[in-house]
């Protein structure tokens, strides 16, 4: 339970930090930039050389991958019908299809689950929405922004990514069947425990809501998608249709549910894929995504 109350603070703190004038406008990006060269490669470092492997981690690597490929699918298709301009298209494919699996993920299925889920978020995270962000993310933001698929830059970016190369490191480690000393272990744990507070504050300082915009419809349309059809898919294609329980499908669909990847709209924001857009996406899907995990928790727990 207090899990689930550091989750609000951290959110309202981020929020009030706001107010003050004396942190830079940029703050967030310095907090974000700690989560992502140290939080992060901590927590893979810590939890995937302990993860068990087996059949059963496809399902959490499979939900990333699972989740695009409908977007691009339901987006392009929906926007070929519509005649929707081919940026408006890109934007929703890309902040759509792209799950925050780590800023909110972690913390949320931390509190939801304890450790052993969170070894299991990692692996939707890491080799999932990362490498899809990394890679299909971006040359759908390229083709889409009108510029030719750089796939020398592309690879790259993934290999001199940090938290992907923590968790190369600690992916060699597990098959060696071998971990870090026990005092080096502490130090790591202990340092990807900042993951919760640092990117909830981060994401509080990033939150804005603005009722003038015309862009409400189309948000409508992405958060529907996000916060309901996609976890429906991985609910029905896991549970349903290939009849899986325990805690690593419940942890996919907890996971295929959450708001939008923040990198995700970085990324189509940077191609200038709706900008506008793409913060109104993170900055109301990121609230209201507390009350629609609620109600994925309720359905897995019934069914």
């Amino acid at each position: 339970m207090e899990n689930i109350l550091l989750i609000f603070i951290c959110l309202f703190v981020g929020l009030m930090l706001q107010r003050v004038r004396q942190l830079p406008a940029q703050a967030h990006k310095v907090l974000n930039l700690f989560v992502i060269y140290v939080s992060l490669p901590a927590l893979a470092l810590y939890y995937i050389p302990k993860i068990v492997l087996g059949p059963a981690l496809l399902y959490p690597l499979g939900v990333a991958w699972i989740g695009f490929g409908f977007s691009f699918l339901f987006f392009r298709t929906l926007g070929q019908w519509l005649k929707w301009p081919r940026r408006l298209t890109g934007c929703l494919i890309i902040v759509s299809g792209l799950g925050n699996t780590s800023f909110v993920g972690f913390p949320v299925i931390q509190a939801l689950y304890g450790e052993q889920g969170l070894q299991t978020a990692i692996i939707v995270d890491q080799p999932g929405s990362f490498v899809v962000m990394a890679t299909l993310g971006i040359i759908t933001a390229m083709v889409f922004s009108g510029n030719k698929p750089d796939l020398r830059t592309i690879s790259m970016k993934i290999l001199i990514f940090p938290p992907f190369v923590a968790f190369v490191l600690a992916a060699v480690m597990n098959l060696l069947n071998t971990d870090f000393p026990t005092l080096l272990q502490q130090s790591l744990q202990k340092l990807g425990a900042t993951v919760t507070p640092i990117a909830l504050v981060s994401v509080g300082l990033q939150l804005t809501f603005d009722v003038k915009s015309r862009h409400w419809r189309f948000l409508s349309l992405g958060l529907l998608f996000k916060l309901f059809l996609t976890p429906a898919l991985i609910f029905i294609l896991y549970r349903c249709i290939l009849g899986e329980k325990g805690m690593a499908i419940d942890v996919s669909v907890m996971e295929a549910a959450m708001a939008p990847m923040i990198t995700g709209a970085i990324v189509a924001s940077g191609y200038g894929l709706k900008p506008k857009l793409s913060s109104m996406m993170i900055g109301i899907g990121i609230p209201l995504s507390f009350l629609t995990l609620c109600f994925w928790h309720w359905i897995l727990s019934v069914a």
